[in-house]
């Protein structure tokens, strides 16, 4: 990089260390000030920490590189505007007016707290198998990448760069993060967002530019075809595709989407920290509409990418490192240092809401049980405690996961589809039907996460085990979204045929908590908190989800 380009680099950093320090002046007065920014946040800055938080190194790295290696495939993920509208829409007057702090609690709540400690350790699970080794992986990868640089030496031993860069990106989010808590996740997501937006715009229409316009990309990609015959820009692919059937995935990545955007932890905390219902949801919809974005700015480049190379005008030696390679080959002198700001940004964001997430579902959902009484400042440590536990153990998890071979994006959704539908199906029956009862959620946790990781567990030793055995058969031999689906409606199945012959839980106890248990006056609360023009953005977000479809199908 030029010395402009570290220039604009060190102005972003002190940016971002400005409002850290201005977060930690005003002190957090509790554990609700540290975890939900005192509940007072705005939609604005709900609505950038969801999509700041959610386009994180699985964008940067793994869409992108899902653009240079399968083109629209997986396309679908990102169209899922409609699904943060049902969590503005549907699940925020249920979340704001429990006053809960993390989904296990509302588990609790909705069914008892066997169902809120199993969610937690899901949670928790979760966070190892995909956001820390993800996020971590690609930030090594990406900041290798772009700064060139193979190896450091110390004290006579050549340390891999990659290991340097992705502990120093720990080190660095961690730090911000256990000073300022989600004061800082949210108040640097305001900073985080535009820059994260110019820069990566900049490449798509340098990248354009470069391979002679849009439909000189689309002629060169199309011409890429499958022996299915679907193209590189086809969204909707053979039922015999073997990675992305039409019959898999739609219904595949919806299941997927409801799990992570209106029951994840990760994402729902950001609009549980909203002042009140009504910016909760604006907050939704504005993060709705930047979610509309990420197939422009990050899958398109990566199909750019893949064009250059076919074109001869960059080396693309592995697919993930698509976008990494357009900003150093594309950038002129100055504006790199914008975009590798971005990528910092990106990466830190989505970081920092994983370690206040994490701490938060530990703290809260376990110690505090186990360990009541004691102070808040106590239990904000403990949490800390927990993070730096959490994330060591997604480090020792990247070895494992780069030796399952698959593209970032396409392993990050493919664990995604075993832990999902259990959790899916356990909040959709449980705010839908007051009938379903708290033996149904713990069951349906239980077995959709024991089937969904007996089938993770054997793709790790998948070299093993024999086509024509019973375990292959059962697990392995269906395509992902397939199974992912079966288990989804397996899990359905289960939790009504158990609420048949189970206690329903008392109705007083869930009113306010599932459709049809509202009071009159809970009602005229969620109608005082919309407006025409709420609904006038929802249904605009929703038309350009459905002419996107239209164009690509």
């Amino acid at each position: 990089m030029s010395t402009l380009d570290w220039i604009v680099l060190g102005l972003f950093v002190l940016g971002l260390a400005g409002i850290v320090v201005w977060v930690v002046r005003k002190k957090d007065k509790d554990t609700t000030d540290y975890f939900l920014a005192g509940r007072d946040a705005t939609w604005i800055a709900i609505g950038a920490s969801i999509f700041a938080s959610n386009i994180g190194s699985e964008h940067l790295v793994g869409l992108a590189g899902a653009g240079a290696e399968s083109g629209m495939a997986m396309a679908h993920w990102e169209m899922h505007g409609w699904m943060i509208l049902l969590l503005g829409w549907l699940f925020v007057p249920f979340y704001s007016r429990s006053k809960v702090f993390t989904m296990p609690e509302f588990l609790e709540r909705r069914y008892n707290s066997h169902a809120r400690s199993f969610l937690s350790v899901i949670s928790l699970v979760s966070y190892v198998l995909t956001k820390v080794a993800v996020t971590v992986y690609a930030g090594g990868v990406v900041f290798k990448d772009v700064f060139d640089i193979e190896y450091i030496s110390f004290w006579g031993y050549n340390v891999d760069f990659f290991w340097i860069s992705a502990i120093g990106l720990v080190v660095l989010t961690g730090l911000y993060t256990t000073f300022g808590g989600m004061k800082a996740v949210l108040y640097t997501s305001v900073l985080q967002t535009p820059i994260l937006l110019i820069g990566s715009v900049a490449v798509l229409v340098l990248g354009l530019i470069k391979v002679g316009g849009w439909g000189e990309m689309m002629e060169v990609a199309s011409a890429n075809v499958t022996v299915h015959g679907d193209s590189m820009t086809s969204l909707m692919r053979s039922a015999k595709d073997p990675e992305f059937p039409w019959t898999g995935v739609i219904l595949g990545s919806a299941i997927i989407g409801f799990w992570y955007w209106c029951t994840d932890q990760f994402i729902v905390q950001r609009v549980l920290s909203g002042r009140d219902m009504k910016q909760s949801r604006r907050g939704a919809i504005f993060g709705a509409y930047l979610k509309l974005t990420p197939v422009f700015i990050f899958l398109i480049p990566g199909m750019i990418a893949y064009v250059m190379h076919q074109k001869g005008l960059i080396v693309l030696e592995n697919n993930d490192a698509a976008f990494s390679t357009m900003v150093k080959e594309l950038l002129p002198i100055g504006f790199k240092g914008v975009v590798i700001g971005g990528i910092l940004a990106a990466l830190m964001s989505s970081l920092a809401a994983l370690f206040n997430s994490s701490a938060m579902l530990f703290t809260i959902d376990f110690y505090q049980k186990y360990r009541p009484n004691k102070t808040e400042w106590h239990y904000v440590v403990v949490g800390r405690v927990a993070t730096i536990v959490i994330v060591l153990l997604g480090i020792a998890w990247i070895p494992v996961m780069k030796g399952l071979g698959k593209v970032l994006y396409a392993y990050l959704q493919d664990v995604q589809s075993l832990l999902a539908p259990g959790i899916a199906a356990v909040f959709l029956l449980g705010v839908i039907s007051k009938r379903t009862t708290p033996a149904a959620g713990l069951w349906g946790l239980i077995i959709g996460f024991v089937l969904g990781m007996t089938r993770l567990a054997l793709n790790v030793f998948s070299g093993a085990i024999s086509e024509d055995s019973l375990l292959y058969l059962i697990f392995m031999q269906h395509n992902w979204l397939h199974y992912e689906i079966y288990l989804f409606v397996l899990v359905i199945i289960s939790m009504v045929v158990i609420s048949y012959f189970t206690k329903a839980k008392d109705y007083k106890v869930t009113a306010g908590l599932t459709l049809g248990t509202e009071s009159a006056e809970q009602k005229a609360e969620t109608r005082a908190s919309y407006n025409h023009w709420d609904i006038i953005n929802s249904v605009v977000i929703i038309t350009i989800i459905l002419i996107f479809y239209a164009y690509f199908w």
